[in-house]
């Protein structure tokens, strides 16, 4: 298959998820960038704005299968990656996959549980491999996690560790559908409940998956861009050459993984816009994604009410292209 018919099964996939996740276009957008960059995705946003479903609706969209695993304080890290089996019969051990060897896994609500189960996702997400024992299993070459995070409730949670954090490509921020969409959920809702659901398109085969992960990976990007990225990332780490402001709102800056991330899904960006080539809009685009949940803020920065989209904003005024 070609990149042109490629890009219209995305096209097309986008469309119906549209249609199933009405009001959140920017979620929807941003899962397909997360599955072209093959990377995770952490997603924040109040209770009952779709984020289970979009997931879910995700996975019939390809040929992937779908695994929610709800985090709480009782959560066990054998819960999530499985465990070794002893059979007393003739003393032998068998491993049992946990609900982590799925292509698309949901970790609904992450931060209920305690760093313990939080850690065992680092391994997956990061060398796409669990270790249990003395063996090492692999994940499916489609395997994307998408964590979700609460706002409002924070009593009996735990913050996700920055090495933890690091490990997402995008964080995504969730808010209520408008007026206009409100109408349609509620259309939407009456029809599901009358058993008339839209089809879902054909499924996306893992051959396309990866012919469409490649043909991102393949697209022109002019060095000014790639010295745009570059250029943008170090002045989180050095501030204090852009101004005084800056360098008083920023701790820490953000890592390689971030430069390698912004990369990425500026690329799938622009490829789901049907281009062949990377713009300085399509980095502004997502950097906003790729950056709020890596940088570090000062106590100065947050006391005043600074957060890290007001930071990035700044970066991007004050970080000229080319």
């Amino acid at each position: 298959m070609n990149n042109t018919e490629l890009n219209e099964r995305f096209t097309n996939l986008q469309a119906w998820l549209s249609r199933e996740i009405i009001g959140q276009p920017l979620l929807v957008q941003r899962l397909l960038i997360a599955l072209l960059a093959d990377g995770h995705l952490l997603v924040e946003g109040v209770p009952g704005v779709a984020k289970t479903r979009a997931i879910n609706s995700l996975s019939k969209g390809i040929s992937g299968d779908f695994h929610r695993i709800q985090f709480t304080p009782d959560l066990l890290p054998s819960d999530v990656t499985g465990s070794d089996i002893f059979h007393p019969e003739d003393g032998s051990f068998s491993f049992s996959p946990g609900p982590i060897f799925h292509n698309l896994v949901l970790a609904d609500e992450i931060n209920r549980a305690p760093a313990k189960v939080q850690s065992a996702l680092l391994e997956a997400m990061a060398e796409r491999q669990i270790s249990v024992g003395r063996n090492t299993y692999p994940l499916p070459d489609i395997f994307m996690v998408m964590a979700t995070q609460n706002p409002l409730e924070q009593e009996g949670t735990y913050p996700l560790p920055e090495a933890q954090l690091d490990r997402f490509l995008m964080k995504v921020k969730v808010d209520y559908p408008d007026v206009a969409a409100e109408r349609e959920i509620l259309k939407l809702a009456r029809a599901e409940a009358s058993s008339i659901k839209e089809p879902a398109p054909q499924a996306m085969s893992d051959e396309e998956l990866l012919g469409a992960r490649a043909a991102v990976l393949a697209m022109h990007m002019a060095e000014p861009i790639e010295e745009y990225i570059v250029q943008l990332t170090m002045a989180t780490r050095e501030p204090h050459r852009y101004s005084q402001q800056l360098a008083g709102w920023i701790e820490v800056g953000v890592s390689p993984r971030a430069s390698i991330a912004l990369d990425r899904c500026s690329r799938a960006l622009a490829w789901l816009n049907g281009r062949d080539y990377v713009t300085p809009e399509d980095v502004q685009q997502v950097v906003f994604d790729v950056y709020r949940h890596r940088l570090i803020l000062t106590f100065e920065a947050e006391a005043n009410g600074i957060d890290a989209d007001k930071v990035i904003d700044q970066l991007i005024e004050q970080v000229p292209v080319g």
